[in-house]
């Protein structure tokens, strides 16, 4: 979803100052220009003679509005769902509120992992619910593995002062190749 927003910040920023440019560019021919010269890019006499013939009941009034509100709930409702997800921690004092972001989380868990013996490489996601451990294990490594790379990260979350323990999903693969 922030992905999304990084996109869609700089297009509508963009149709933004498009706009702007625009209209500063027609306010200033409008300055300059003779009246018998109307609308250097945009036909605004055009556009005025076809809004004074449409009443507020004709039809496209109500659908554009529609879609109008439609697109800005959209809009409000991308901007709420792409909030940060932080993890929360437990504090020392209830006034302080300490939180850390899933990305701290996943680099602590991915570093102990991959400290394991028998790891080769190791991908850790981590949400506030859930963390994710893909392990590759080398060659000679046994299927016990999986359990080891679960109590280490067990062990971590222990260490650690979440307020609220998320589940833990370890999967291992076998590595080809040398060591």
């Amino acid at each position: 979803m922030r992905v999304l927003l990084r996109v869609l910040a700089p297009l509508l920023g963009l149709a933004l100052a498009a706009a702007g440019v625009l209209l500063v560019i027609e306010v200033v021919a409008a300055w300059v220009r003779t009246p018998a010269i109307t609308g250097l890019l945009v036909p605004w006499p055009d556009w005025r003679a076809a809004l004074e013939e449409l009443a507020w009941a004709d039809a496209p009034v109500p659908l554009i509005a529609i879609g109008v509100a439609v697109v800005g709930l959209l809009l409000v409702l991308v901007g709420l769902l792409a909030r940060r997800h932080d993890i929360g921690l437990t504090a020392s004092t209830p006034e302080v509120t300490v939180t850390t972001s899933p990305r701290v989380l996943a680099r602590l868990v991915g570093r102990r992992v991959r400290a394991t013996d028998g790891v080769a490489a190791a991908t850790v996601t981590a949400t506030a619910r859930k963390i994710s451990v893909g392990a590759q294990a080398w060659n000679d490594s046994g299927p016990e593995l999986r359990n080891d790379v679960g109590s280490a990260v067990d062990t971590l979350l222990d260490e650690l002062p979440l307020a609220r323990r998320p589940r833990v999903a370890v999967t291992v693969q076998q590595r080809k190749g040398p060591r």
